[in-house]
């Protein structure tokens, strides 16, 4: 019998490629990880791992049992969820993770709505980059996120997990020049995001789909941040609909046909569960009350 738990590390090793980065996303020594990768090997009775130095790769055998393993995995969830609709009230924890814009919009009148329906009901936010939202799913450290995709950077599937959308704002261009076209900014000074997030990949995709590469000067992630700097002369930025919640004195807000989609996402399986179910209904609600 294969054992679900070691089925799992193989499931992260194939989607974060080393057996370090599972360790450290799962609290494992790379020893142990290493070492229950050996006792599924014994138990499949196949290689799973080809290992070249210090780096190791799947074999096809092993990318056949990860598919397999979504699937076990999603029927565990599913099973799981059906057993807690045969309780009377919400208990246990719900640990959520969304990006700082939606915290402070969305989220905090989900929660409240949440912890008055259902005191026993223990609530967990993380605030992160919806980039890193879908490996924090799969590795069990949230029940549900909220993820981010724009026209030009688009939502990859992932693997273990469902999503639904939750809301769509209109990308603005802030600048303090009055209503211009994007493309008269080529020579403008940028602010942007931190590299490897998604709000400085759009912004680098939606300056090329316009035939020019912003120079970025500074790299701000909070908007009431690139607002401020944006106010003080120091660059152009883009800035969706929740992130334009006050607006500095003389800084104007340029709609574009630029798009920011929302959605959610939980693990396969979960999404009927009583308490995931609650939280997508209080988040729909709170999201069609800010952005009708």
């Amino acid at each position: 019998m294969l054992d679900v738990r070691r089925l799992r590390l193989l499931r992260e090793l194939a989607h974060r490629g080393t057996i370090a980065a599972v360790a450290d996303a799962l609290t494992y020594t790379p020893s142990a990880v290493s070492q229950q990768l050996t006792a599924l090997e014994r138990e499949a009775g196949v290689p799973l791992l080809e290992r070249t130095g210090r780096s190791v790769t799947l074999t096809p055998a092993a990318l056949c049992l990860v598919e397999h393993t979504e699937t076990i995995l999603a029927v565990l969830e599913q099973a799981t969820a059906e057993l807690a609709s045969a309780r009377t009230e919400l208990t246990g924890t719900l640990r959520i993770g969304a990006f700082p814009t939606a915290v402070h919009t969305i989220l905090s009148p989900a929660l409240v709505t949440l912890s008055r329906a259902h005191p026993l009901l223990e609530l967990l936010v993380t605030e992160l980059d919806p980039a890193a939202a879908p490996a924090a799913l799969r590795a069990d450290t949230l029940d549900i996120a909220l993820l981010q995709e724009y026209d030009y950077v688009r939502l990859t599937p992932e693997p273990g997990l469902d999503t639904e959308p939750l809301f769509e704002e209109t990308v603005h261009l802030a600048t303090l020049t009055g209503s211009k076209p994007l493309a008269t900014h080529a020579d403008s000074p940028w602010i942007a995001g931190t590299p490897g997030t998604l709000c400085h990949e759009m912004t680098v995709r939606a300056c090329l789909a316009t035939g020019f590469t912003p120079r970025i000067r500074h790299h701000a992630d909070d908007f009431a941040t690139v607002l401020a700097l944006v106010a003080a002369g120091q660059g152009v930025a883009l800035v969706p609909d929740l992130g334009a919640v006050s607006i500095p004195a003389g800084v104007v807000l340029t709609p574009l046909p630029t798009r920011r989609r929302t959605h959610l996402a939980y693990r396969r399986g979960t999404g009927e569960h009583p308490v995931i179910s609650a939280a997508r209904t209080a988040l729909h609600t709170a999201a069609t009350a800010h952005l009708p």
